[in-house]
């Protein structure tokens, strides 16, 4: 379990009552933003504190790790930003009847405050810049101390949230079905190149042929039989223009497990092909999938379009974030 400190100051009650978090993925030079990046190592069963208008305000309690999401519309309108993609965590939240405000007790919790990415300065005074940001144990425990009974029956599960998530990652699968959707009622497609991008959004049809021709088995398991074997998007097919969904250099054969691992950012490639193993996988799941976190397996080179792929998936799919690295 981590914790996580959140502000909201001008997102509370879209996303506390909707039981989610949202962010870009950079800010809008493009440039890489910790505070963003942090969603990418939030789990299941992780403690969110949502700070909004100086008060800790609501506790949720993660219900899924995160996933590329189109920004909700604000203010209850149907429908989202298709065009503009994020990072979602499904995070059902409980709102609490004896909120605190930081700045009240900052003889207790300036010493506990981390010295990188702190939610608030030494005075208690909250920072504009911070959305997302990892608590040390100590600061968490701290404030639940402060929040009392309320706060610890939630974090030791005693309590369940007041709202659940409709559905886990919710957000990727209405996006998938709006992509979906658009490829169906585009009238400039052939019906067999309509029907073909249909396909590849399963690993299957043209799409898999095409693959074939560069991967002869699965990278991991070894696996070569093609009735076992699918073929798995690099550049995810919701995020592939396309000519992208149905470029063989976009897709690796893999068996369905490690396609779900694959798909869902819990491992990735390197360009040399060293496997990159998530710090928020189960890490028993994988070893009973045939993958050692300690010793990840080395699978072999890629080509040149397959490396330009996979760097995409490893900064817009993989579930790590640098900067958690460099957290001292």
């Amino acid at each position: 379990m981590r914790y996580w400190w959140v502000n909201q100051n001008q997102t509370y009650r879209h996303e506390v009552r909707g039981g989610y978090l949202w962010s870009p993925k950079r800010k809008a030079n493009q440039a890489q933003n910790p505070f963003y990046d942090f969603m990418r190592e939030v789990a299941p069963g992780d403690v969110v504190f949502s700070f909004a208008n100086t008060v800790i305000r609501a506790i949720g309690i993660a219900g899924s790790h995160a996933y590329e999401a189109p920004k909700p519309l604000e203010f209850g309108v149907a429908g989202a930003y298709w065009d503009k993609i994020g990072w979602r965590v499904d995070v059902p939240f409980s709102e609490l009847r004896l909120p605190i405000r930081p700045s009240e007790h900052m003889a207790l919790l300036a010493p506990l405050l981390p010295d990188r990415y702190a939610p608030l300065r030494p005075n208690g005074a909250g920072l504009q810049s911070v959305y997302l940001t990892r608590l040390p144990d100590r600061l968490a425990a701290a404030l639940v101390d402060l929040l009392g009974a309320e706060a610890r029956d939630l974090v030791l599960g005693y309590r369940v949230a007041d709202q659940s998530s409709a559905a886990s990652a919710i957000g990727l699968v209405e996006w998938e079905e709006h992509e979906l959707n658009k490829v169906q009622s585009d009238l400039s497609l052939l019906e067999t190149d309509r029907q073909a991008i249909v396909l590849a959004r399963r690993g299957q049809g043209l799409f898999k042929k095409r693959v074939m021709n560069i991967e002869h088995a699965c990278r991991i398991t070894g696996v070569d039989r093609e009735e076992h074997l699918r073929a798995s998007h690099c550049k995810p097919w919701r995020d592939a223009t396309h000519e992208e969904r149905l470029d063989g250099e976009n897709g690796l054969l893999l068996t369905p497990s490690i396609d779900h691992l694959f798909d869902r950012g819990f491992i990735a490639f390197e360009d040399n092909g060293q496997v990159i193993v998530s710090p928020v996988a189960h890490r028993e799941s994988l070893v009973r999938m045939g993958i050692e976190p300690e010793r990840p397996p080395q699978v072999g080179s890629f080509s040149t379009g397959q490396r330009r792929f996979l760097e995409f998936h490893r900064e817009n799919v993989l579930l790590r974030s640098s900067f958690l690295d460099r957290m001292v």
